[in-house]
């Protein structure tokens, strides 16, 4: 670097600062470019104590400067630069001129002949400290009134930003969370989808734990060595970050593409880019956290960070990886002709129940009675998919193929909560274990024929002649969404109570037209809610559940 750029400004600095105290008379733009010059210049000197954002454009140096207060001998100093993107240089240089100078031009009482004097003063400019990385980097070191210091800053491969905090005060804390003399983060359990994190405490979080907490980044990429920089990187994904949302723990609206989820005191953010996810997660003062809800067999990369909710500074640990374990193969059952199984599926876990058959006959039926929740199908034959959706009530895939196809039958449920269904296969020839079933399962009530102490309810049958079962049940007000929720629609009248039964029947009628029965239940109590169930018994003797009816008494009549 040429001295030429050091001396230009200081000089133009020294200028600023004697055109701005001398009291001589002057003339209005004499005294306006005076101003200017002056706030140009100092705008270019770093606050102390604070911590100041600059903003870098590729190959082009910046420079800040720095002095101490008049009065102060010897004082140390420390400089923190936090890169939040690629890495930068940055150098200190240090300028030692005469003291009597300065002095006097921080009072403002010397004529041109000192000035010209000091300008012939004997000076000099040193590199005192340079580095170039994207970690964070703290220099420490002493200096007096006596010496004028430059900052000088310098991105190589594209526009950026850095933060800088310089401090002469070391007496009244840190702006910066501490590290502990260990500052890496130990992986102490690794599971399919869970990692658990464990790391020594910060000595801030000691002493001044209600100001201080934890936040874990987690994503598939790398580490990071700032907040600054993994949020920069959110950003650049096309993600719009609120700077303080994962600190401040402040209820501000989320965009589209992130998640909030609050559990046990715990704020976790979850921002969906094109890259992946980039979870935040901040849990106060616990310095060990199992991360869950992860992928099996991926590799994440987790930082903690220390932060000063008090003014959103941070400190980061030493990041860490590690590769959740591999999932193993479903067990796969097999499936047996004519035989009725019934699978339950755990819908937080998200993962398919797998099912073999291996074909005896070229025409086969897969029946599927669906019992709670909501459930996915996914059938391929010899590793093809010959049928895939979603399934309600009952349902019938007829499919044709040759002698010792393999069937896969993948099973999901598709709610959060468990599910559960019914499967069977069979010949295509042979009579299915399940009754005919009428167009709808819906049970209808008249409300023109409702009394205080009876309902009249009707459904629909079919053109084979089955047995009819209806059953009800007095619940309460705030029952009826668990009871019509909670319902298993494969068990049958054997898991009712005995005084719940009201009749049993037969029908059926050739013309579906007509296919259609009433029933008045009589002795109910007056303006009460009854639930009804009706259940159809094929040959087999295998039920079918209708969909329950609430129906509520007249409280008058």
């Amino acid at each position: 670097m040429s001295w030429f750029w050091f001396y230009l400004p200081l000089r133009l600095l020294m200028a600023a600062c004697l055109c701005h105290s001398i009291k001589a008379p002057t003339t209005s733009s004499q005294q306006s470019f005076q101003t200017d010059l002056f706030n140009f210049y100092h705008s270019l000197i770093l606050a102390d104590g604070k911590e100041t954002t600059i903003h870098l454009l590729k190959d082009i140096p910046k420079r800040y400067y720095f002095v101490l207060e008049e009065g102060r001998a010897l004082a140390p100093f420390t400089i923190t630069v936090t890169p939040c993107d690629v890495p930068i240089e940055w150098s200190i240089l240090v300028h030692k001129a005469s003291a009597s100078f300065l002095g006097k031009a921080a009072r403002g009482d010397h004529d041109t002949q000192e000035v010209s004097k000091s300008q012939k003063a004997p000076s000099m400019v040193s590199t005192i400290f340079n580095y170039k990385g994207n970690s964070v980097e703290t220099y420490m070191g002493m200096s007096s009134h006596s010496a004028l210091y430059m900052l000088e800053f310098l991105s190589t491969e594209r526009d950026t930003h850095i933060t800088v905090y310089l401090t002469t005060d070391t007496t009244s804390g840190h702006l910066y969370p501490e590290l502990p003399m260990d500052p890496r983060i130990d992986v102490i359990g690794i599971g399919h989808t869970t990692v658990t994190l464990t790391w020594k405490h910060s000595p801030s979080v000691l002493q001044h734990r209600e100001n201080i907490q934890y936040c874990l980044l987690v994503n598939e990429k790398h580490n990071y060595k700032s907040l600054c920089a993994a949020e920069t990187a959110i950003r650049s994904s096309g993600m719009k970050l609120p700077p303080t949302l994962a600190l401040s723990l402040s209820p501000y609206l989320l965009e589209p593409q992130q998640v909030m989820i609050l559990s046990n005191s715990e704020l976790s953010i979850i921002n969906k880019v094109s890259s992946g996810e980039v979870r935040q997660i901040c849990m106060g003062t616990k310095n060990t956290y199992t991360v869950p809800n992860l992928s099996p067999s991926t590799q994440y990369y987790f930082d903690v960070f220390v932060v000063n909710l008090l003014t959103n500074a941070s400190a980061a640990y030493t990041g860490t990886f590690a590769r959740t374990l591999e999932e193993p193969e479903p067990k796969v059952m097999e499936l047996k002709d004519g035989k009725v199984i019934q699978v339950v599926l755990d819908g937080k876990k998200q993962k398919f129940y797998s099912l073999q058959y291996q074909a005896r006959h070229k025409k086969i039926q897969f029946t599927f009675q669906l019992c709670r929740g909501q459930v996915r199908v996914h059938i391929t034959k010899n590793g093809k998919t010959v049928a895939s959706e979603n399934i309600s009530g009952l349902r019938y895939f007829s499919l044709k193929g040759k002698l010792l196809d393999t069937y896969l039958v993948q099973l999901r449920s598709t709610e959060e909560s468990n599910s559960s269904v019914k499967v069977q296969v069979s010949p295509h020839f042979q009579k299915p274990l399940f009754p005919l079933l009428p167009e709808s399962l819906k049970i209808k009530s008249f409300s023109k024929l409702r009394s205080c102490n009876s309902v009249t309810i009707a459904w629909l049958g079919t053109q084979e002649e089955s047995k009819y079962c209806v059953y009800k049940k007095r619940i309460e007000e705030d029952q009826v969404w668990v009871e019509l929720q909670s319902a298993d629609r494969c068990s049958g009248p054997e898991s009712r109570h005995k005084s719940e039964k009201v009749l049993c029947k037969y029908f059926y009628d050739i013309n579906l037209q007509r296919a259609v029965t009433t029933e008045t239940i009589k002795g109910l109590d007056a303006g009460t809610l009854y639930l009804f169930d009706v259940y159809l018994f094929g040959p087999s003797g295998i039920p079918v559940r209708y969909h329950s009816k609430v129906v509520k008494t007249r409280k008058k009549c």
